[in-house]
């Protein structure tokens, strides 16, 4: 798997979201350092979950579109008539 990372800007915008959460739900402050510790330890601890659930449901959502690709080329089929060979009737 891929390392999971973010641009500056990114992660200072989780940084700065961490920060609100801690402040607005749990009335505490935490620093910018300790918010960024935090978001690397869910990065690379809890991150792979989410990447995998994503993986899993990007791979269902492409079985359910082969399954109607495959539904509408069999509706594109067209009815083959069979003959009896010259001779044969």
């Amino acid at each position: 798997m891929k390392k999971i990372s973010f641009s500056k800007e990114e992660k200072a915008a989780i940084v700065a979201r961490i920060q609100h959460y801690f402040s607005d739900e749990l009335d505490q402050t935490i620093g910018a350092l300790p918010a960024e510790f935090l978001l690397d330890f869910f990065t690379t601890e809890i991150g792979p979950h989410f990447y995998n659930q994503g993986l899993r449901d990007a791979h269902a959502a492409l079985m359910t579109k082969m399954e109607d690709f495959g539904e509408a080329i069999y509706l594109l089929e067209k009815e083959a008539i069979s003959h009896s060979p010259p001779g044969k009737r």
